[in-house]
């Protein structure tokens, strides 16, 4: 088995504490030499300024190519090229362009007035600059607004025509849910690279309710090797294995790339690219 090329996503700290684990993060798996690690956006664009000043440092500091995320959320079109132009400014190429999830609390994702009213619109301004690589989130499972999988594969196939050159899937279970998504987006004419986003279980029950908030197939056989496994104290040895087949599974067919949201933990993840053979290349001195 060949080692995969990989990716992070990490999340911009909010206080002091979580800086420092941020940098502690990036400094545990920058030896691993990812392609790129991306900067999430909050929900409903709540980390707009952590966001920028978190890529612009992490660009500028660790020596990784840094991808910002961008969203549609609570801004107007020139207020969000601005945000890009100021990532272009900073020498940041890279954005992976998402609508954004609505704020806490609200009903539903409501386009600003002098907004962008979805990604396809975002993703085709950026493309019109010429500054910038651009990726895309993708769904292997259902998103719990769209009518079925189809009209995903339709969506994600119009992001790509309207600028896009790769897609990050939102996490799942079992190997399975992405290769089909993946041959169903051959099958519909998608040709650009399609990751599989690999989330690995910290913590069970926050991510068991995340998977239900967000649509994914959460299976029987997995609930039970939590439950087992968190009366016996073994949660971590669990989840490092899971991760771990998964990600073999998707090698052992065809998958040439996994990106990793780390949730700025960097343990799971890092013992999991050890066992799948990607081992530290480089050492990121600490910057003062």
């Amino acid at each position: 088995m060949t080692s995969p090329d990989i990716s992070f996503e990490f999340f911009p700290p909010q206080n002091l504490e979580a800086s420092f684990r941020l940098w502690d993060t990036v400094q545990a798996l920058a030896p691993l030499t990812p392609r790129f690690v991306s900067v999430t956006y909050g929900a409903g664009g709540t980390t707009r300024d952590l966001t920028r000043d978190a890529v612009a440092t992490l660009h500028k500091s660790s020596g990784l190519n840094v991808a910002a995320h961008l969203t549609c959320v609570d801004a107007t079109r020139a207020e969000t090229l601005k945000i890009a132009e100021d990532f272009a400014a900073a020498g940041v190429s890279e954005i992976v362009a998402l609508r954004g999830d609505p704020p806490k609390g609200s009903d539903g994702f409501r386009p600003h007035p002098e907004g962008f009213a979805h990604s396809v619109e975002l993703i085709e301004a950026l493309a019109d600059t010429g500054k910038f690589t651009i990726r895309v989130g993708a769904y292997p499972e259902k998103h719990p607004e769209a009518a079925d999988r189809k009209a995903d594969i339709d969506w994600l196939k119009r992001k790509i025509d309207a600028g896009a050159t790769e897609a990050l899937t939102q996490f799942f279970f079992e190997a399975d849910a992405f290769l089909r998504f993946r041959d169903d987006c051959a099958a519909a004419g998608i040709d650009a690279p399609i990751v599989p986003g690999i989330l690995p279980i910290e913590n069970w029950k926050g991510v068991r309710n995340f998977a239900r908030r967000c649509g994914t197939t959460i299976p029987a056989w997995l609930e039970d090797a939590f439950a087992k496994a968190t009366r016996d104290g073994r949660e971590d040895l669990l989840a490092t294995a899971i991760c771990t087949e998964l990600c073999s599974d998707l090698l052992d067919e065809g998958v040439n790339a996994l990106h990793f949201y780390t949730l700025n933990r960097p343990e799971l993840t890092r013992d999991v690219c050890h066992a799948l053979g990607v081992v530290p290349q480089v050492r990121l001195e600490n910057v003062a």
